[in-house]
């Protein structure tokens, strides 16, 4: 039977004629299709009906020249394009960038990679030049003990006398943390451990973390309406962070000590 096979193969090579195949019949179909068919050896060495699909692999009734006359082909995809401008100005979005199929996989060859990718985004003007969407920039905090330590002969030489005095405590309540706050052992950063779900904290923004031409703190949420969902994350360990919504501006903060922070 081994003899008898080679000679079939040997005969479809040197006369393709000889033997039906996909080859003769022109026969390469994706998928699983019933209509694609002709008379011939299969490649299990019945002669009868043999397929020259896709799926003729997983069932085992390929026409003996399948994998010469429809050799799998891999998809192959072009460069990607540039970055794509933020969908909108002011407010945190996506941008996207595109690349396209110069060949499609055929039988059973390798399937196309994503051909779209996003991104975080975010512009801080408008089209017409206006500065914006500062409210949204993830808030830097630490512990508001570390405001005794922190002098302000490290502000900008920009503050004034006028200016020197300047400062605003923001109101928020948080919504979420991740858990790698609650782990958080080591003296310096053991003041994680008291940020909770669903309490109201008080964050103090004073130079030099203020800045010298806004008066205002990155990331203090005071453009937002109070319904935005703002980020923040904790200074010492970049995996504790969340989010909160702004409650109010007020001139001091009020709040319990473990529940008192400063912008950085």
């Amino acid at each position: 039977m081994r003899t008898l096979w080679m000679v079939l193969c040997a005969l479809a090579r040197l006369w393709p004629g000889t033997l039906a195949g996909c080859a003769e019949a022109g026969r390469c179909c994706p998928g699983r299709d019933p209509a694609c068919f002709v008379r011939g050896w299969r490649l299990d060495r019945v002669y009868g009906t043999c397929f020259c699909d896709q799926a003729c692999r997983l069932t085992g009734d390929c026409c003996f020249d399948y994998d010469r006359a429809c050799p799998a082909r891999p998809c192959f995809v072009g460069e990607w394009s540039p970055w794509s401008g933020c969908a909108d100005q002011c407010k945190p979005t996506t941008r996207v960038r595109r690349r396209l199929v110069q060949q499609e996989p055929q039988n059973g060859g390798a399937p196309c990679p994503p051909l779209e990718e996003r991104a975080g985004c975010l512009e801080y003007a408008t089209l017409q030049g206006q500065d914006c969407g500062h409210s949204f920039v993830p808030a830097f905090i630490t512990t508001s003990a570390f405001n005794k330590e922190r002098t302000r002969q490290a502000a900008s030489p920009q503050w004034s006398k006028h200016t020197e005095d300047a400062g605003y405590c923001m109101e928020f309540k948080t919504e979420s943390l991740t858990p790698h706050c609650a782990l958080e052992n080591r003296p310096l950063t053991r003041w994680m451990q008291y940020l909770r779900e669903g309490y109201t904290v008080c964050v103090d923004c004073q130079p030099p973390a203020m800045n010298s031409v806004s008066l205002r703190c990155s990331g203090d949420g005071l453009d937002s309406d109070g319904n935005q969902t703002l980020h923040w994350q904790a200074i010492g360990n970049p995996r504790c962070q969340g989010t909160w919504k702004k409650v109010r501006r007020v001139d001091q903060c009020s709040c319990p000590a473990v529940h008192s922070f400063i912008f950085i």
